[in-house]
């Protein structure tokens, strides 16, 4: 007859396996940073437009903030041109700012697809159905690789382990990489280092984890973690500021990602006008300012990457 096991023999087990057996109540610095040094960096999401980005490097200049990374066409890179996906990536290459895209359409695929839009569907987050639209996926990959985009949001276990071994085998540019999203809803060590093991290079835990949380995942991977700030009111709406020396001292290398707004829903469609759009990137990087100036206040031994380090999968262009 099997005998469970204590709950310190379970926890004895994770850690054979590389996890804390527990989380980092005590908060240890991490004894990790980016190839620079730098313990942070600042990310933006929400390039919708080529005039968003624009906006965004004219606020960052105003208020003399690097920001190091985009995350663009949160609504699915199918509603922007190709020729303006290119004309954003060369502009971003000039800036030394790294695009994450976020391809395809999001939600709306696959037709068929009705589980995830109805609250007890909606756990099982916005994975790909079926081997049609993987490879619709894969296509809109290529056409955003083609005009010289480095860096793809993926929230999809599958189609991460396969769009991996394309970048092991030269099927696609070596140097592309892959930002775990939010909505695959990974918040955990095990869950962590799935995900590393399957090729991503970076990871958003989703919008609540603790600051323990933080400091047992970074125990378990190398990777750089990409951790809210700030978010949308529909995700809990929470304004971590005070928090980020100590998420900087934590989880470095960490992005400090910045999201404000009422939902993703309500601005991630595009019909909602460029301008608009503007408008809510310039808030964004004062937030960012706003988090620099925190840090620098209460933790001035933590660095912040300048603009454009050499690690960073920017555009390439003809």
């Amino acid at each position: 007859m099997f005998k469970a096991k204590h709950l310190t023999e379970i926890q004895q087990f994770m850690e054979k396996q590389g996890l804390p057996g527990r989380d980092a109540y005590a908060l240890p610095t991490s004894p990790l940073s980016f190839p620079d040094g730098a313990s942070y960096r600042v990310e933006i999401a929400g390039i919708e437009h080529y005039s968003n980005f624009k906006a965004m490097i004219e606020e960052a200049k105003k208020y003399k903030l690097p920001v190091h990374r985009a995350i663009c066409t949160v609504g699915g890179s199918t509603y922007m041109t190709y020729d303006d996906v290119k004309k954003l990536a060369n502009h971003a290459r000039g800036e030394g700012v790294e695009l994450v895209m976020v391809v395809g359409h999001r939600k709306s695929w696959d037709v068929g697809a009705k589980e995830m839009g109805h609250p007890e569907g909606a756990p099982q987050g916005p994975r790909l159905r079926g081997s049609d639209n993987v490879s619709y996926w894969i296509e809109d990959l290529m056409r955003c690789l083609e005009a010289g985009v480095r860096g793809f949001l993926v929230y999809d276990e599958g189609v991460l382990r396969l769009a991996s071994q394309m970048r092991a085998e030269g099927f696609i540019p070596k140097e592309t990489i892959f930002k775990w999203s939010v909505f695959g809803g990974q918040c955990s060590p095990a869950g962590a280092k799935l995900l590393e093991d399957l090729g991503a290079d970076t990871m958003n835990p989703i919008s609540d984890v603790s600051l323990p949380i933080l400091g047992a995942i970074r125990a378990a991977v190398k990777m750089p973690m990409d951790v809210y700030m700030i978010i949308v009111d529909a995700f809990g709406g929470m304004y971590r500021a005070y928090e980020a020396p100590e998420i900087a001292r934590v989880a470095a290398p960490v992005y400090f990602k910045i999201e404000p707004g009422v939902s993703e829903a309500e601005i991630y469609k595009p019909w909602i006008t460029a301008e608009r759009h503007d408008e809510l990137i310039r808030a964004k990087v004062k937030i960012g300012s706003i988090l620099r100036e925190i840090v620098a206040r209460r933790a001035p031994e933590l660095k912040l990457s300048e603009q454009g380090p050499a690690d960073l999968a920017l555009p390439s262009v003809d």
